[in-house]
């Protein structure tokens, strides 16, 4: 019979992948496959429909539906330019720390899932566990919706969907939403000397930008609704991280490019935000054009995250507390994948292993405690089952 791997094995053996959302997550998905099939489980996989990637998912237990899903991602950030004290593709164990990229978000977590999901099979679980593991999330969520939706009539649609983003093993319950805009001006150049004869794309851009700065200013201003007031900050916010365009000091800007991003409280219209910002773009389209017909502004969406909605009587909610013990109000301004299986008709909570603040930085690590608190809930979670 094939070993049965421990929870740090398995993390370490994930870790040696460098599975950054650039570039492929396919070895990795080949031997969590191959170690599935070693124990009698059969796997499954949606494949990106253009880049070498796949999401891996699997069920063990009766053929029923109601499976408890554990959902992980395995797409890591990179690790270029970042000062790191150790291999970053390598877990170190130090001063009760394993450092490594991916321990805390969330390879830890997977190999908590996958360890779990082995030992359900072996215990011949009398309600369904599910592993469902992802790509493309550190780059706006974009793998999960194709995901999900290649799981159904594949395996018995799941139930309670538990997340396992860094959460210090506490019940996340409700989460941002957020989409993202990718924004190119295109303007029309001349001389600078020349500057009302020609479109500028970055002084149009700039007015675009603007838009930020207004709706920031009004929504914080503006009463929070009580479940807005949850959040840290309690209300919507636009974000414009980089801006890049021009060719040089004394030439109207040709192209002008940016990002234009929202995170919106639960009970936000994100269809009515987008139109607002749409509507913004069009009226300053509207001006370079009155310039110079040639000029325009090109708008696609990057990533679009709903939110995750405290659901009253949650099941998700109320298996991770059963578990946890932990009957606090929590809430993150981050996004995760848990709107995205919530949108799609299943209960959904984050709860996982570590803390946020560690993710995405260089030394990042997971405490020995966290990940052997995020151990005894996997080992509750199949009692329970069993």
């Amino acid at each position: 019979m094939t070993r049965r791997m421990t929870p740090l094995e398995l993390m370490t053996k994930l870790i040696s992948f460098p599975t950054v959302s650039r570039d492929t997550n396919l070895p990795l998905v080949d031997w969590v496959e191959g170690y599935l099939n070693d124990h009698g489980i059969s796997a499954h996989r949606y494949y990106h429909p253009e880049e070498p990637k796949a999401a891996l998912y699997a069920h063990v237990g009766p053929e029923v539906e109601g499976a408890i899903v554990l959902s992980g991602h395995t797409d890591v950030v990179p690790v270029d330019g970042q000062p790191w004290d150790t291999d970053p593709f390598v877990v170190t164990e130090k001063d009760g720390k394993y450092f490594g990229r991916g321990t805390c978000d969330m390879k830890g977590f997977d190999a908590l899932a996958l360890w779990a999901l082995v030992e359900a099979h072996y215990a011949r679980v009398k309600t369904p566990l599910q592993l469902a593991l992802s790509f493309d999330e550190e780059i706006g969520c974009l793998g999960a919706p194709p995901m999900i939706k290649a799981m159904q009539g594949v395996v018995p649609k799941g139930g309670p969907v538990i997340v396992g983003e860094p959460s210090m093993m506490k019940a996340v319950t409700g989460h941002k939403g957020g989409q993202g805009f990718d924004t190119h001006v295109v303007g029309f150049e001349v001389h600078s000397s020349l500057l009302p004869q020609g479109v500028s794309a970055i002084l149009e851009g700039a007015k675009i930008i603007d838009f930020a700065n207004q709706r920031n200013a009004e929504n914080m201003a503006a009463e929070p609704s009580t479940l807005a007031a949850m959040f840290d900050p309690p209300f919507t916010t636009w974000h414009v991280g980089q801006v890049h365009g021009g060719t040089a000091h004394n030439i109207t800007a040709k192209d002008c490019h940016f990002a234009m991003d929202f995170r919106a409280v639960p009970g936000d219209d994100l269809v009515a935000l987008k139109e607002g910002y749409l509507a913004h773009v069009a009226e300053i389209e509207k001006g370079m054009k009155a310039i110079h017909p040639e000029t325009r502004v090109e708008i696609e969406t990057r990533f679009d995250v709903p939110p995750l909605k405290p659901e009253e009587d949650g099941e998700a909610e109320g298996l991770a507390r059963a578990i946890t013990g932990d009957n606090g109000t929590h809430v993150v301004s981050y996004g995760t994948e848990a709107g995205q299986f919530q949108a799609a008709g299943y209960s959904a909570v984050v709860c996982g292993p570590g803390d946020i603040a560690q993710a995405h930085q260089p030394n990042e690590f997971i405490t020995v405690a966290q990940f052997e608190a995020g151990h005894a809930f996997m080992r509750d979670l199949v009692a329970r089952l069993a």
